[in-house]
Parts: structure tokens; sequence; C-alpha cells
């Protein structure tokens, strides 16, 4: 007997879909080069339904118009030919169409009440009908999403060129799209949800990471750090481990998306580990991150992503950290002096967290450091950010002066007396003269 509930929603995804299918066949695509055989375009439009559908294949015309708008609405921030040819008309014609199926879905008889994830039973009641929806088809979707990943991933016992016979196998544009795909869904879901949802996106998200491709990676990566800031650590169960180590395995990835790397396994580490600022993960990461900035010390796109997301993990290290000394201040002496205002402001709050968290302890770097800071004190007159810049090295200087007053003066000594450095003279003068009142 026809489920009149059902025709309903079948009639209603078939208008939907229509606009949609329109417009995909009125844009231009040309497929990538090199491979003519693909066409993501044909592929998009054979999950929109046709007008002559039957309910008998009804979930798989869902989770199919869902799948092909999760494509459409990834283009909007994407970087990839794959979708880059996709207005951003047609991106938002699919979000709106499938938050328009969704609340006719969640309010037919059809809808599900909760959804098992091995014994755990989800309530999805009180959700967005889109984000209700999406987590209804998560454990059917996701699944797909690993195995369409894994088609193009190298073989480890493949002779030879791993990556060549990888994409022979199954062309990596398909596992691209599904990596967007997978980074939307994860990403429309958040607490207190997405936390019991991690054994169905953990698989996904560390297969995508692990693939050569660094379009892929990236998808995963970003996954990984959104259910970073949502999902307690406890959540992740035995998972933490192997995701650590796939964190640091990672860092040597491709410039284009080493500041996803650096932000998920600073992210990852610290909510997982803060409770113990001695584990080997922290050690691990942090010296595998200097090596590669040792190597390209001017590769600002590194430095500057690293500067940016590293506080958490120094945060947390605390005094630990003196036993990097060696390594991190070295590095900072040369940014300091960077072209760019974007890294030496950078520098300059990192130094300032590190001196906090360690109060620069028995360090033999203290007066070097205060021989930089005054020499970049008088290089920022010459900087569009001077005055942000002269503002952090005077904090930084007052910090080492506290800590480290004997060891400061006897470095100041040297540059009192500077005519440019008056402003400096001053201010120190003032801080002598209210300590001897």
């Amino acid at each position: 007997m026809t489920n009149p509930s059902s025709s309903a929603l079948l009639h209603n995804l078939v208008q939907l879909s229509q606009p949609l299918k329109d417009s995909l066949s009125k844009t231009p695509y040309n497929p990538p080069e090199g491979s003519p055989n693909i066409s993501i375009k044909s592929t998009l439009q054979s999950l929109l339904p046709n007008p002559n559908i039957s309910e008998a294949d009804f979930q798989t015309h869902i989770k199919d118009f869902v799948l092909c708008c999760a494509a459409l609405a990834s283009a909007l921030n994407s970087t990839t030919e794959h979708l880059s040819w996709i207005p951003n008309l047609l991106s938002f014609s699919a979000i709106s169409a499938l938050e328009d199926f969704a609340n006719a879905y969640c309010n037919s008889s059809n809808v599900k009440d909760s959804i098992n994830i091995g014994e755990l039973e989800l309530d999805l009641r009180f959700l967005e009908s889109d984000k209700r929806l999406v987590i209804e088809l998560m454990p059917e979707v996701l699944p797909w999403f690993k195995d369409k990943i894994k088609e193009s991933a190298i073989d480890t016992s493949e002779e030879g060129d791993g990556i060549s016979a990888a994409s022979a196998k199954a062309p990596v544009a398909y596992a691209i799209v599904a990596a967007y795909q997978f980074r939307w869904f994860v990403t429309k879901v958040d607490c207190p949800i997405l936390g019991k949802l991690c054994p169905l996106v953990v698989p996904c998200a560390l297969t995508a990471i692990d693939h050569w491709s660094p379009e892929v990676k990236g998808q995963g990566m970003i996954s990984f750090t959104h259910l970073g800031k949502i999902v307690n650590a406890a959540e992740f169960g035995s998972y933490v481990d192997v995701i650590l180590d796939a964190c640091c395995q990672n860092v040597a990835s491709d410039d284009e998306i080493w500041q996803y790397v650096v932000e998920m396994s600073v992210l990852l580490a610290t909510s997982t580990q803060r409770n113990n600022p001695r584990s080997p993960w922290f050690e691990k990461l942090l010296n595998e991150m200097l090596n590669h900035l040792e190597r390209q010390p001017r590769n600002q796109q590194r430095r500057t992503a690293w500067l940016m997301h590293i506080e958490p993990l120094f945060n947390v290290l605390g005094l630990l950290l003196l036993a990097h000394f060696r390594r991190l201040f070295p590095l900072f002496f040369k940014w300091m002096h960077a072209d760019d205002d974007e890294t030496v402001l950078l520098v300059l709050e990192q130094i300032k967290t590190v001196l906090r968290v360690t109060w620069i302890r028995n360090s033999p770097f203290i007066e070097r450091l205060v021989d930089e800071l005054i020499t970049l004190y008088k290089e920022a007159a010459l900087k569009v950010k001077r005055e942000a810049i002269r503002s952090l090295v005077l904090q930084i200087l007052t910090l080492i002066q506290h800590s480290k007053g004997s060891q400061f003066d006897a470095t100041w000594e040297k540059y009192k007396d500077d005519p440019n450095l008056t402003s400096l003279s001053d201010h120190f003068q003032l801080r002598d003269d209210a300590v001897v009142a």
C-alpha cells in the first residue's frame, strides 16, 4: 500500500531537485586536464531524482539528494578544481533546497526520533531539521565516504609508483569530492551529538588524512579540527593514540595544508593530553614541527601558521618548554627581523607567552634576547606596524626586567644612553625611580 506521507515527500524531493538539475545542466564544466573520462558534473546530476522515480528506493533517493547538496554546498569554500566550477548561486540554492526538504521530512511520519550507534541510542527530536536529517544519514554515508576515499589510496603492496597505481585504479577526483562531502557532513553536527558519532567519524577522518592527496588530507584535517573543538576528550576513547600518531605523521605535509596540520595537531594534543604536560606526544609533536621549521625558516607560510596556532601547546607545557629553548630561540631570533610585519608581531606574541609560562628560568638566551629586542625596536621605525611592534617589545623587556633584574640591567647598561632609545630609557628610568621611592 502506498504511504501518503512518502508520496508527498517524493513529490517534494522531485520539485526541489528540478531547479538544481536545470542549473547544473547550464553550468559550464571542463573535465580535469589529463582526465577526460572524469565528470564530477555528471556524477552530481545522477544523484538527483527523475520525475518518474518510485517509492521502492525512497531512502536511497533521499540519501543521493543530500549527497548532491553536500557537494554543491562544499564548493562555497572549495579550492579544488573538481568543485570550483560550481557557482556560488548554485551552492546557495542547494543549501536552501536541502533545508526545505529537511523541514518537510521532519514534519512527516517518515522521520526517525532516534538512531543507534553501536550500543548508544541518540535522541534526534530536538535538533534542527537539516542537522537531524544529516545525522540520520551518517551511519550509511560515512562508511561510503571512507570506501570512496580508500579506493585511490596508495596500496603499500604495490611496487613502483604507488600514487600512479592508486590513481589508475580509481581517479582521485572522486576521493577529493567525497572528502569535501565528508567534511560538510561532519561540520554540520555540533555537541553533544558529535561526540557520540566518533566511532563513525574518526575512522573516516583517519582514512582521509592517510591519503596521499593534499586535498583529501586537508578536508580530513578540517574535520578533525571540528571534532577537537566540539568533542570531549574522553569521547575519542581508544582512538586517541592513533589520532595523535596520525598528527605526527602528517607534520611533513605540503605547504598548502600546513596550517590545517598545525591547527589540528595542537588542538587534538592539548585537548586529549591537557592533564599530562609530560605526555610523550607533546615532545614528539613539537620536535616534528621544529624539524620542518628549522629546514625552512624563511618559509613565511609555514612560520606564520605555526606561530598563529602554537600558543595553546606552549601554555600546556609551561616550564617544560625550557627543554626546547635551544631550538625555539634561534628561530625566534631569525623571525623577529623578518620582512613582513605579520611574522614579527606573531613571534613577539609567542616570545611573550614563552616568557610568561616559564619565567625564563636559568636561560642562557636572556642577554641575546634583550639585544635582539632592542635592535628590533630601532628597526620598527621603518615598519608599517611600528607602534604595535614597539609596544610588544616594551612589554617583553618589562617582563625580562621583572624576572631577571640584575641580568637585564647589566645588558641595558649598553643602551641606556642611545639617542634612538629615548622613550625606552625614559620608561626604565621611571621604573627604577619608582623602585627607589
